[in-house]
């Protein structure tokens, strides 16, 4: 960097950061301050549809990337996401650019890189680590951390600045294909363990963006980007909770604006969300970036807008900053309404400053800033991000998250049993990986290179082999995820007939925009298995073998017809690159399974979705013939060993708390097995009686306890009533005096000790400023 350049005042970082951002906001054009809110897609493949939905129609690759950075490029797309690129090249190509950046915009001001990092930052040679919905499924948000440092660490060490992760979405219909992104049906879940993972990128030095805000789980039918009829109640006590608490107690620095539409607003031009709840009711102070192409979709596809520089102005009026992946109306249209009076240029200063605070923060202004990684500043210098580290990590991961959901007996299989192993998924790498792995997202573009886009990982059937070396091992596929083929059935029947114990590997294949069963684009017409699966799950079963089921899929499939038939069911929502050995383990016997469902496994295909958090009306009643009630519920999951629960005790003893004021709820785990296993003890909440209709029963709390045989530890759970609160009928969040039950349970249905509290005094009214977590001691 030039020496005048690092006399200018927004380059000293002796001054306050307000200070600096003034005095260069002072000197910059309005070209220079609008080039700042938008990213410019190096590499990007216009003839594609496989990334960003619309990539065909929208990407520009004719942008002139040299006039472009004359004014300055606020963040740069994607430069290892979009390819396959050798992490040390790829490093040094992105200096490069960054220099070329620098060296053109009078400011020398860098970009800020963005990628994904929803399973691991999402690159090629990089850690894959399980799907969200498995991390949910560990109840483990401290791990969570652990892996979100780890992530944000391999992104700093080759130049990015921001992650587009995680996703606080709160599964509301199985049915969308991006049910695998999330963190489950419940809210407290989503929020802890979302948290969690933010805390862990933050800590690291990346800019972590919450992802969708708000409302995307809702879309009517599970359809991906359809509208969403909601109601401001349940928007506050569902939606929002999981964004409050990343911002709160995580420090999220970023939101990306969701898709959807609320009672017809699309949340891009509504200032209610960007504006007034984000910044002037929560406080947040970050910035705001559009989901791909999400302004122009006001025009294209929402029709509130007639222009891209109509778009433009309404999301920048709105409240928000920068428009990702590319530019298309923060650009020279937004320009052009200015200048034409039409848009406040106040607006653009407000968001710039938002953007260059940020880029401040980050390091970027600073005199001795170099777009060089520290690895590769030196000859030799290595970049690994796949390290030992991480992989514990993504072992770790995999291996808490598998679900057992039933077992006869069958599990643990037999060391020398003769086994059929059969299914579409038991020998299949990509069965492994969510939509948002680098080898699911770019498996149809470089399908010439598949060995070269995953990970040196075993299957499930690699794994399985290594695991019982001394059993006889079949394998026949039995067709494939989605097409029909009786003759592979066939041959499944006669490997089933002829074994011991048949395992049957079945679920989905990730994708994008239809290629896949699950993933974003990917959403399903019914909660039956795709393709020809369940027809041979049912012909598997009518050989008399005993069926042992392993689902390896991005959302909870139907299994109520064939339930009472089957010896076992696991579960695993894309577990990564170390989930074909999770399962394995579990199915050997070598790990105790310790995962629980983040998500309702329905009984039938065509129940109604809508998951446990709901109120009396939306179970079973008797003013209905359609039973909703799930087959396996929210919280459910086995284990190889026993548990007792002992010494209960709520406190304070008479049951009577303020309303401001902490119930203690205390329990005494023991192991009464013969082996060490991992006990979640889960705490919930039900209002009898309430001003407004409230879930029978929700999550406000849980311990993940792990156990030697015979050890025993007692678990505390401390609970302000803040945590009782909700939206009532004036439409403000209220702790409202009366009778509370606490449930101890194992999952949301499996109750194992009841407390009746008793909230006494005034009815208060809190805000985002509430306690929103339960304490948790294990000792």
């Amino acid at each position: 960097m030039a020496t005048d350049n690092q006399q200018r005042p927004w380059q000293d970082p002796t001054l306050p950061a307000g200070d600096r951002v003034a005095a260069l906001l002072a000197e910059m054009t309005l070209e220079e301050k609008v080039a700042q809110l938008y990213a410019v897609w190096v590499g990007i493949d216009p003839n594609s549809d496989e990334v960003a939905p619309y990539q065909h129609d929208l990407a520009d690759p004719s942008l002139d990337f040299a006039s472009l950075a004359r004014s300055g490029i606020g963040q740069l797309t994607r430069p290892f996401g979009t390819a396959p690129v050798d992490p040390a090249e790829g490093a040094k190509a992105l200096a490069r650019l960054q220099a070329d950046i620098v060296a053109a915009n009078r400011f020398a001001i860098p970009a800020v890189a963005h990628e994904e990092c929803l399973t691991g930052f999402m690159t090629w040679r990089a850690t894959i680590y399980p799907t969200p919905l498995a991390w949910a499924a560990t109840f483990n948000p401290e791990l969570v951390e652990r892996m979100g440092r780890q992530i944000g660490q391999s992104m700093r060490s080759v130049g990015v600045h921001q992650g587009l992760a995680p996703v606080l979405d709160v599964a509301r219909d199985p049915r969308w294909g991006r049910t695998e992104e999330t963190l489950g049906e419940d809210p407290y879940l989503v929020a802890t363990v979302g948290t969690g993972y933010v805390r862990g990128l933050e800590s690291a030095g990346i800019v972590a963006t919450l992802k969708h805000f708000v409302g995307y789980p809702a879309s009517v039918g599970g359809r991906n980007m359809a509208p969403v009829s909601m109601g401001p109640r349940e928007l506050a006590d569902v939606l929002l909770p999981p964004f409050e608490m990343a911002i709160r107690d995580g420090g999220a620095r970023s939101v990306m604006q969701s898709y959807n539409e609320i009672d017809g607003v699309p949340v891009c031009a509504d200032e209610r969300l960007l504006t007034h709840l984000l910044r002037d009711v929560w406080g947040f102070t970050g910035t705001v970036v559009s989901d791909y192409f999400g302004i122009t979709f006001l025009e294209i596809q929402h029709q509130v807008a007639g222009s891209p520089g109509e778009a433009g102005a309404l999301a920048l009026a709105a409240g928000l900053d920068v428009e990702l992946p590319t530019v298309r109306c923060f650009g020279e249209p937004l320009i052009a309404a200015i200048r034409a009076g039409q848009v406040d240029e106040a607006l653009v200063d407000r968001a710039v400053t938002r953007v260059l605070a940020q880029k401040i923060e980050l390091g970027l202004l600073d005199p001795d800033w170099s777009p060089m990684p520290p690895a590769l500043r030196e000859s030799g210098g290595a970049i690994d991000l796949d390290p030992p580290a991480g992989q514990e990590i993504a072992r770790q991961l995999a291996e808490e998250s598998v679900v057992l959901l039933a077992n006869d007996g069958a599990l643990p299989l037999r060391p020398d049993a003769r086994i059929a192993v059969v299914g579409p998924l038991a020998d299949d790498l990509h069965a492994m990986f969510g939509c948002y792995a680098f080898p699911s997202h770019m498996r149809y573009h470089y399908e010439d290179r598949p060995s070269e886009l995953a990970a040196a990982i075993p299957s499930v059937l690699a794994a399985l082999t290594a695991e019982l070396p001394a059993a006889k091992l079949c394998h026949v596929p039995g067709g494939d995820v989605t097409s029909a083929d009786p003759a592979a059935i066939e041959a499944a029947v006669r490997a089933a007939e002829t074994s011991e114990v048949c395992v049957a590997v079945l679920g989905d294949r990730s994708g994008l925009f239809g290629r896949g069963t699950s993933g974003e684009g990917c959403d399903a017409e019914h909660l039956g298995l795709p393709g020809q699966q369940m027809e041979l799950l049912r012909a598997l079963l009518d050989t008399g073998t005993p069926v042992v089921l392993v689902l390896l899929a991005g959302r909870p499939y139907a299994l109520g017809e064939v339930a009472d038939r089957l010896a076992a069911v696991v579960q695993a929502f894309f577990p990564g690159q170390a989930g074909g050995a999770a399962v394995a383990g579990v199915l050997s016997g070598r790990l105790n399974p310790s995962g629980r469902l983040p998500v309702s496994v329905p009984r039938s295909p065509y129940a109604p979705p809508g998951g446990y958090l709901g109120p009396l009306l939306s179970h079973r009643t008797t003013v209905s013939s359609v039973d909703p009630t799930p087959l396996y519920p929210f919280g459910h999951g086995l284990s190889y060993t026993t548990f007792a629960w002992e010494e209960v005790s709520f406190e304070p003893a008479g049951g009577e708390v303020a309303t401001d004021g902490e119930v203690t709820v205390s329990v005494r785990v023991r192991n009464t097995g013969d082996r060490a296993g991992v006990e979640v003890v889960q705490l919930y909440l039900h209002d009898p009686v309430a001003q407004v209709t409230r879930p029978q029963v929700r999550l406000v709390g849980y311990a993940r306890v792990p156990l030697a045989a015979g050890e025993a530890k007692r678990v505390r759970l401390r609970m302000h009533a803040d945590l009782t609160s909700f939206t009532g009928v004036e439409g403000k969040r209220i702790v409202e005096p009366g009778t509370l039950e606490l449930r101890l349970g194992k999952s949301c249905v499996d109750t194992q000790h009841v407390g009746r509290v008793e909230l006494v005094g005034p009815l208060r009214v809190v805000d985002h400023r509430r306690r929103l977590t339960t304490e948790v001691t294990i000792e």
